[in-house]
């Protein structure tokens, strides 16, 4: 059975859907104001992963994922610019698509934009306002009253009184308590606005993912997932603001992922210490990317070296070698042979464990050494073996290419300056010359070259195939 940790609970529990075989799940999207980050492409590849697998457990499943495409940095970053808002949210939205079709990120069920849900909106605002959680101050802000809602500091384990004592001086003088939060910014000039029953203005950050979960998926629904940063206080507004407003209970189960470091800070474009996913992309393959930070435990701390990267890629070259030579296979029939099926099970077993990827890898590389250990004795063993390698890997999202082709086409950081494939199958030849008249030197030599060009020759018998390094 699966079981996944609740933030909330901070313990694991026994997943159990509230509509039998459906699960409806809501993820925060990012802010489209910028080039997506590691940190963005680590929570766009662990929710993947998560929506992946609940399918592969026969839950049919409503996978929402927000995009924030109204904010204060939006409209900072467009003034900048020169440009309307619009114009450069769609731009930043279009380059975060091509980042997560290249990671091999799934598209979710739907993608809501902030700006497309006013409506929703103002309608849960003005409900919080006449249920007396919510009020409109001086300057034209409506404000969420926090000391009505008696479980505030529920999910990030922060007391109320606490939070307010640690406020600074310089609080909002419209707000009536130092804790509350905007629902609706009265309009500013030259800034975007939506009209309203308070006037011109535009929605605060945190109503925005109550309105759009609650729109697709219900006043209560499954999962709630994002980054370890939004527990507080993001999430822990967004279950006030929820609750208050619908009379129920929000999100079951609570999911967030850790952090990528980087010399043992937090990347983040505020402490200007991080890589986009397209910079990382110039130097390593996507799916190499997805590896790294798959390889530890989503709740884990993922550290950003080169090093990491490139075991991300040995170990991948590693997988695809014992794919190589095995065609696809339709049949099921083949998970009836019992070794392949323990193997499954080991594989969804580590999976039930609240998504535990780095135990995933382990049985895969397992599977790998079955493989290659059965590949000349029992080919037949060996192809079903590997047919149930790729299946369990796409889960993960891995080892959908084709064997020959991913081994055959060169790392990211060499290409423009690589050998071409016909180069170096006419360099194998000539050797392959050189040692039918038992030229060693001239074999060696060849040898040599090609590996000082990143190509890696394997020889059984009388032929011999290469992969890139």
């Amino acid at each position: 059975m699966l079981q996944i940790y609740n933030s909330y609970s901070k313990h694991k529990e026994v997943f159990k859907s509230i509509e039998p075989n459906k699960v409806r799940m809501y993820v925060c999207g990012i802010t489209v104001y910028d080039l997506c980050h590691l940190g963005h492409a680590r929570m766009f590849v662990v929710f993947d992963v998560v929506f992946r697998y609940l399918q592969r457990l026969g839950y049919d499943v409503t996978y929402i994922r927000n995009i924030t495409d109204i904010d204060d940095k939006i409209i900072k970053r467009a003034a900048e610019n020169g440009e309307d808002y619009f114009v450069l949210t769609q731009r930043y939205i279009d380059l975060m698509h091509k980042d997560c079709r290249a990671l091999g990120v799934l598209p979710p069920t739907v993608e809501p934009k902030a700006t497309e849900n006013i409506d929703e909106i103002i309608r849960m605002v003005s409900t919080l306002i006449e249920k007396g959680y919510a009020y409109q101050a001086q300057n034209g802000d409506v404000y969420y009253r926090v000391k009505r809602f008696e479980s505030y500091g529920g999910l990030s384990g922060r007391n109320i009184d606490e939070l307010r004592a640690g406020e600074r001086v310089d609080i909002d003088e419209h707000k009536e308590d130092p804790l509350d939060f905007v629902l609706w910014k009265a309009a500013k000039p030259g800034e975007p606005t939506w009209a309203s029953p308070w006037g011109e203005g535009r929605p605060g950050w945190h109503i925005e993912c109550s309105a759009m979960s609650t729109r697709f998926l219900g006043n209560h629904f499954d999962i709630h997932g994002g980054g370890m940063d939004l527990q507080f206080p993001h999430h822990e507004n967004e279950i006030a603001q929820s609750e208050a407003c619908t009379g129920e209970p929000y999100v079951n189960y609570w999911i967030h992922n850790g952090f990528i470091r980087m010399d043992g800070e937090k990347m983040s474009k505020s402490l200007g210490n991080f890589f986009t996913v397209q910079d990382v992309m110039k130097r390593f393959r996507p799916e190499e990317i997805r590896f790294f930070i798959l390889s530890s435990h989503y709740r884990s701390p993922l550290n950003y070296t080169d090093a990491n990267l490139q075991n991300a890629r040995s170990s991948l070259s590693r997988l695809y070698t014992a794919l190589r030579g095995w065609e696809r296979v339709d049949s099921q029939a083949l998970f009836d042979e019992s070794p392949i099926v323990a193997y499954t099970e080991r594989f969804e077993t580590a999976m039930n464990d609240d998504f535990n990827t780095p135990e995933a890898f382990a049985v895969l590389f397992d599977m790998a050494t079955e493989i290659n250990r059965h590949r000349d004795e029992n080919p037949e063993y060996a192809q079903n073996m590997a047919h149930a390698l790729r299946e369990n890997a796409t889960v993960l999202g891995l080892l959908q290419e084709d064997a020959e082709v991913y081994l055959h086409s060169a790392p990211a950081k060499l290409e423009g300056d690589q050998l071409e494939r016909d180069e170096i199958e006419a360099l194998i030849t000539e050797r392959s010359k050189a040692r039918q008249t038992k030229n060693w030197a001239e074999s060696d030599r060849i040898r040599d070259y090609l590996k000082e060009q990143g190509v890696v020759l394997e020889d059984s018998g009388e032929n011999t195939i290469w992969r890139r390094e």
